[in-house]
């Protein structure tokens, strides 16, 4: 039934209940994980008119990419010995559209999300990422508290 969970993560606490979740669903079902942070780049637009130098855009990216990187190895950490085969991706756009895409592509089966995550400020204003990927995706949607 669940051969292939994505299980988006970002460091957060919700996102860590929503790791071990998925790795006690895999476990159940023997699928796969596949494990993604998404990093939103900055940008000139992104940053409501606030003006930056490419070099300075280039090293925020920098720095956000290497970020991603240490939360997929911690999430690498926390599934420990899992039985099957687990994939880590760092995805680079928009969060709720990355996985949503990315869910498509691998021919995943569900999601595994937390149901809020770091940008908290930005939630209440624009919507959850895991509203946005439960709203548009076309697989389950498990949304953990």
């Amino acid at each position: 039934m669940f051969k292939k969970i994505l299980v988006p993560v970002d460091g957060s606490e919700t996102s860590w209940r929503a790791l071990a979740q998925a790795k006690s669903l895999g476990s159940k079902f023997e699928g796969d994980l596949i494990v993604v942070n998404v990093i939103q780049p900055y940008n000139n637009a992104a940053l409501l008119a606030v003006p930056l130098d490419d070099e300075t855009i280039n090293q925020s990216n920098s720095e956000l990419e290497k970020i991603g990187a240490q939360v997929l190895e911690l999430a690498k950490e926390r599934l420990g010995d899992y039985g099957k085969e687990v994939r880590f991706e760092l995805e680079v756009g928009h969060p709720s559209e990355r996985i949503v895409a990315l869910a498509k592509k691998e021919g995943c089966d569900a999601i595994v999300i937390g149901s809020r995550g770091l940008s908290s400020i930005a939630e209440f204003f624009l919507g959850s990422v895991s509203s946005k990927v439960s709203q548009y995706s076309t697989v389950p949607v498990l949304i953990v508290k």
